[in-house]
């Protein structure tokens, strides 16, 4: 019998992502897919990929530097951008879509976040998206693709390289949450735990008295200055 050469590292961590990710899937806790044959959207899910479900931060008109590309709501080069929020709040939730950044790029998916003054990333909790390979941010482990930014590591770095889609899924039942990338679960956590409390209060929103104390807000979509767009999203209210 012929000798079989063991995988490489790189190739065994990638086999393993992928077995997990089938297996996610097949138990019906991966990445969703809310689409009947047809394309219409089932089991009480939204698509919230149109513009007019979409703010400025702290406006209320759809900025002029974000656009819907290939069905994709695109940062563009050109035009006023900043974060965008959605017109509705969540409470509990499952959130569903995909990402792709520009290369050493950076943008971020928030949730819970406050409606009034604030700037959304004061009060929301976020899932980081970097591309991991060359943005400085991946130097620190919270601030890498799929993290709980500042806060939470992800246990697997689960990112396409970057200009490929990459699959989310958040989950937010009551206190807790939890991340998936790319049909992998990488983040889990209780909202307002003792832990939590104590990992907010060692991260740099000691100073943010509002962050991540609201159960219920707004999602929004970070314009941190690259190139990104965000195409199938989707939510469904658990609530």
């Amino acid at each position: 019998m012929t000798a079989r050469a063991l995988p490489s590292p790189s190739q065994a961590r990638l086999l393993a992502l992928a077995l997990a990710a089938a297996a996610g899937l097949g138990a019906g806790c991966g990445t969703p897919r809310p689409t009947a044959a047809g394309g219409a959207l089932t089991g009480g899910w939204v698509d919230l990929t149109d513009p007019r479900h979409w703010r400025s931060d702290g406006g209320d008109a759809f900025p002029s530097g974000w656009a819907l590309e290939d069905d994709a709501l695109t940062r563009t080069a050109d035009g006023v951008g900043g974060d965008l929020v959605s017109r509705e709040t969540y409470g509990d939730f499952e959130l569903a879509l995909e990402w792709r950044v520009a290369p050493c790029g950076n943008s971020g998916i928030f949730y819970r976040g406050a409606e009034g003054g604030e700037a959304i990333y004061n009060t929301a909790p976020e899932m980081q998206v970097l591309d991991n390979t060359c943005h400085s941010d991946a130097e620190v482990p919270s601030h890498t693709a799929g993290a709980a930014y500042d806060l939470y590591v992800p246990t697997a770095d689960a990112t396409r390289p970057a200009g490929e889609w990459n699959e989310v899924r958040i989950l937010a039942r009551g206190a807790h949450v939890e991340h998936w990338l790319n049909g992998v679960t990488i983040v889990e956590f209780e909202q307002g735990s003792a832990e939590w409390n104590a990992r907010v209060a060692a991260s740099k929103f000691v100073d943010e008295p509002g962050f991540g104390t609201y159960m219920d807000g707004l999602i929004g979509l970070q314009d941190h200055g690259d190139l990104i767009a965000f195409r199938r999203i989707r939510i469904r209210r658990l609530d």
